[in-house]
């Protein structure tokens, strides 16, 4: 998984560092919904079973692989 220095570095939060990477592939791959950003990033949710259903947004860069930032949208609506 292709990830930016600043996730990298945000990943150290206790709010995100429980984020797993499975969760954020799946979001990647296979998300309920896909917005694109006015500066070309790409955001993208998932239902995370397994974090009692909690939305995942995870944002990659424009080229649509690498992350750029995941944490659990709480404004999230299906």
């Amino acid at each position: 998984m292709k990830t930016t220095r600043y996730f990298r570095e945000l990943r150290n939060r206790p709010d995100r560092s429980i984020i797993r990477d499975e969760w954020i592939l799946q979001a990647v791959r296979n998300p309920v919904r896909e917005q694109i950003q006015s500066d070309g990033r790409i955001r993208r949710w998932a239902r995370i079973e397994e974090a009692n259903g909690k939305y995942l947004r995870v944002v990659l860069l424009s080229d649509g692989e690498t992350v750029h930032n995941a944490f659990f949208d709480r404004n999230f609506k299906p």
